[in-house]
């Protein structure tokens, strides 16, 4: 009997959001009303101009529903001639309790150090757990992957979700991901398919022309 033909793969472009007046001072989490700044602004244009120089262009750009990532997937729809499609999969983890806090102070706490050296037993007061966070990306991945076979996405979100996604990619363990640095405005690319999932580039800040999708 013969195998069956898998569909193509496709690949994710995760795009961190630019920054923001806030980024590296409080953890914004699902905040809202909260704007790009000057610099993010200035990112965003950076990276659509480097992801309009890819040999294959991405056929869709999908945002997490926060306006930060909103205002960042404008610019790369614009320079890839496609509407920015909002999904919910691609949100920033629910920090309940935390949200808006003040960094400094979220690392004096005892809990700070579950957060970094074992958050997947962690669950945010009031919020959710990086466990369902990384299953959740990991669904809306596999969910855009299924629908682009054969072709590339932009998939602008969150620094915690981007990373969560490489883990699972790759296979290491979640108690891991946070010596993973995912950059404002960064590229990581996975490849999403039935039997395949690899990276390609994580946190990439410079020029993308030589990346090879196929």
């Amino acid at each position: 009997m013969p195998s069956r033909r898998l569909p193509a793969p496709a690949v994710a472009l995760l795009v961190r959001h630019g920054r923001t007046p806030t980024t590296g001072a409080t953890l914004p989490g699902r905040t809202k009303g909260l704007h790009l700044s000057d610099e993010g602004r200035a990112q965003a244009e950076a990276v659509a101009a480097r992801l309009a120089e890819l040999k294959r262009r991405p056929v869709a750009v999908y945002a997490s529903p926060l306006e930060r990532t909103v205002e960042t997937a404008r610019p790369i729809a614009a320079a890839l001639g496609v509407k920015v499609q909002v999904d919910k999969g691609l949100l920033e983890c629910d920090f309940g309790e935390w949200t808006g806090a003040d960094l400094k102070a979220l690392a004096r706490r005892r809990e700070w150090q579950q957060v970094q050296h074992h958050p997947s037993g962690f669950r945010f007061p009031g919020g959710e757990s990086f466990a369902e966070m990384q299953l959740r990306i990991v669904a809306a991945l596999d969910r855009l992957g299924a629908a682009h076979r054969g072709a590339s996405f932009v998939a602008v979100s969150h620094a915690d979700p981007i990373k969560a996604a490489v883990a699972a990619a790759v296979g290491t363990p979640l108690d891991l991901f946070q010596r993973l640095v995912v950059s404002p405005c960064s590229v990581t690319a996975l490849v999403r398919g039935e039997r395949s999932s690899h990276v390609l580039c994580v946190n990439a800040v410079a020029s993308l022309a030589e990346l090879a999708l196929s």
